[in-house]
């Protein structure tokens, strides 16, 4: 049976954000919205549009309900449950939350969002009219808001190195891989990708020169995050990447390769104190390196497996 004939197996994403600023004396305060309909009180959410990736939905639902543009950081959490009215009854809605910061807009009332409200965390948790907005608040608020954010990103597709005749580090990206490029181009700057590097690899450099172009700044090459580099000095790749994240600028985005990246993201869990069950590294995925505002200690690591938009897909 088709997943149009059966909601009931049926997955509807949808994407939100703890939208947050610092108000007076830096003071934490977090964005609610009143929707008419419902007469409740929630984070800034909404279902996914067909092409569209959960962070892009994310900023997109949170300006149509807010007013505020924002910027995305680590994963908050996730909220999933039935759908009990209308065409998709019995489908499966699940809801991935992204701090966000707001960095600009104004509300106005529309036909969804009647009212908003900027709270410290404490009162939100109770003006929240749901509980599994509140278990995302209390959990996005066990860690700092702001964070230095890290993009590691694996380079795209670039085809089998058998059937590559010249020099391997020549290897360019394949069709599938320019999609993946293209796609990364579009998702990065969701999380406020603003400075770009790359790992001395032609296809480590096309996986993000797109994003480059749009952004008008040139790809760093940084030589020590190529896997050679990294396994023959994995301190000097560890100093590096922590020197790019100490840089004023905006958020960095690196490609480097899978011989590197999860040993790299490993090093930087231990010496934190961090637990990660496994490290994935898919081509074209990015993981999301939340690093503590004034010390080099990896707070969370979150990993998005593609660019490329999710799919309403069976479960």
């Amino acid at each position: 049976m088709s997943t149009e004939q059966n909601p009931a197996r049926t997955i509807v994403p949808a994407a939100g954000t703890v939208l947050w600023r610092n108000a007076a004396k830096a003071q934490l305060e977090v964005a609610l919205v009143h929707r008419p309909r419902y007469d409740d009180w929630s984070l800034p959410k909404g279902k996914a549009e067909p092409g569209e990736t959960l962070p892009e939905c994310a900023v997109r639902e949170t300006v149509e309900e807010t007013g505020f543009r924002a910027v995305l950081g680590r994963l908050a959490g996730e909220v999933a449950y039935r759908l009990t009215t209308g065409p998709r009854a019995g489908a499966r809605k699940v809801i991935t939350y992204y701090g966000g910061q707001a960095i600009g807009g104004r509300f106005r009332p529309n036909d969804e969002v009647d009212e908003l409200r900027w709270l410290r965390p404490e009162q939100a948790a109770a003006q929240l009219s749901y509980d599994a907005d509140r278990a995302v608040l209390d959990a996005f608020t066990e860690l700092p808001a702001a964070t230095r954010t890290v993009l590691l990103v694996r380079h795209a597709k670039a085809g089998s190195r058998a059937n590559w005749p010249a020099d391997d580090d020549l290897r360019p990206l394949s069709r599938s891989g320019q999609a993946q490029a293209d796609a990364l181009r579009r998702l990065l700057p969701q999380f406020g990708a603003e400075r770009v590097y790359a790992a001395d690899r032609v296809r480590c450099v096309q996986t993000l020169q797109g994003l480059a172009d749009d952004l008008g700044v040139p790809v760093g090459i940084e030589r020590a995050l190529t896997e050679e580099g990294y396994h023959a000095d994995p301190d000097t790749a560890a100093t590096r990447l922590l020197d790019i994240a100490r840089e004023h600028g905006g958020t960095p985005a690196i490609c480097s390769q899978g011989g590197a990246i999860p040993a790299l993201i490993a090093g930087f869990a231990a010496e934190s104190g961090l637990l990660l069950d496994e490290i994935p590294c898919k081509k074209g995925s990015v993981w999301i390196l939340s690093f503590a505002p004034d010390e080099d200690r990896l707070l969370a690591a979150d990993y998005l497996p593609t660019a490329l938009p999710a799919p309403t897909t069976p479960f």
